[in-house]
C-alpha cells in the first residue's frame, strides 16, 4: 500500500492541539513537509519542534485566526508563493453549545465564517499549486452531526452540514484535476473540545461531569472515547496515494456510535 507523502507539502489548521496536532504528526511520519496553523505561536513552535523529520523534510508554522478572512488569505498566499501546498487539512474548534432556536444571528455568522468561509479562503489560496502538479488532497474535519444532529449543539449541527455539502460539491468540481475532497467525522474524541461539551452538559443538567462522560461513553459500542491519533490516522490515509480514488465521502470514525448506515 502506497502511503508515501515524500515531496508533498501539507497545511494543517487548528494544529496547536488535539486532532490537528495529531494529524500534523501522522503526515510528517509519512514523509510530508508540514506547515501548522493556529492562533497560538508558542504552541505551534512546540508542535513543529516535535514533528518527525527525515532527510530533507521542512516543517514550519503560521499564526492566523481563521475568522479574519483577509489576513488568512494573505498568510496562505505568502506560504504558497514559497512552497506550494498539496494537502490541506481544514480543522478548527466547534461553536459553543446550546439549542439552535436560542442562538442569535451573530453565533451563526461567526460559525459560518470560521468553518465554511475560512475553508473556502484556504482552498482558493492553495488550489493553483495542486492543479500545477495535478494532485491534491483536501480533508475537512467535521462531525458526526453531519448525519445525526447532536443534542444541544444547534449552531454546530447547522454549520457542519453546510461544510459537508460544500465539500461534496468541490469533490465533483476538482476530481478531474487529481484533487480529492473528503470529510472526516470524528466521534467522541478525548480532546479539549470534548471536555468543553461535557462541562456544558454538566452545567445544563446539574449532573457531575464524570457521570456525563460515562453516559456518553455508554453510547459508544467500543466503550471508550477515541484518541486524537486514531482520528489522525484516518485523515492521513485519505491524504495518501493509496486513497486516490476515495473522493466526496464523509467518513465516520466514531467507534460505531452512529446508528445510521
Amino acid at each position: 500500500m502506497d502511503l508515501d507523502l515524500s515531496g508533498r507539502h501539507a497545511l494543517v489548521c487548528g494544529a496547536s492541539e488535539g486532532i490537528g496536532r495529531a494529524t500534523a504528526h501522522e503526515l510528517a511520519l509519512l514523509g510530508a513537509d508540514v506547515t501548522v496553523l493556529s492562533r497560538r505561536a508558542d504552541a505551534l513552535r512546540e508542535v513543529v519542534a516535535n514533528l518527525p523529520s527525515h532527510g530533507t523534510q521542512r516543517h514550519g508554522w503560521i499564526v492566523a485566526d481563521v475568522v479574519n478572512g483577509e489576513a488568512l488569505r494573505a498568510s496562505a498566499e505568502a506560504l504558497v508563493a514559497k512552497h506550494p501546498v498539496h494537502i490541506l487539512i481544514n480543522n478548527t474548534g466547534g461553536p459553543p453549545g446550546g439549542p439552535a432556536h436560542a442562538a442569535d444571528a451573530d453565533a451563526f455568522n461567526d460559525a459560518f465564517a470560521r468553518h465554511v468561509l475560512a475553508n473556502q479562503t484556504l482552498v482558493q489560496a492553495v488550489l493553483s499549486g495542486m492543479r500545477v502538479v495535478q494532485w491534491g488532497r483536501i480533508v475537512n474535519v467535521v462531525s458526526t452531526s453531519v448525519r445525526e444532529p447532536i443534542a444541544n449543539l444547534g449552531v454546530s449541527n447547522t454549520v457542519r452540514g453546510a461544510v459537508a455539502a460544500w465539500a461534496k460539491t468541490l469533490s465533483r468540481e476538482l476530481a478531474a484535476d487529481g484533487i480529492t475532497v473528503n470529510n472526516i467525522l470524528p466521534g467522541y474524541t478525548d480532546t479539549g473540545r470534548l471536555a468543553q461539551i461535557v462541562a456544558d452538559r454538566a452545567r445544563a443538567t446539574g449532573q457531575d461531569a464524570a457521570d456525563v462522560a460515562a453516559a456518553m461513553r455508554a453510547t459508544v459500542p467500543a466503550g471508550r472515547f477515541a484518541h486524537a491519533h486514531e482520528i489522525a490516522a484516518a485523515i492521513a490515509f485519505l491524504c495518501s496515494p493509496a486513497a486516490g480514488y476515495v473522493n466526496g465521502v464523509s467518513l465516520a470514525v466514531d467507534g460505531g456510535r452512529m446508528q445510521s448506515i
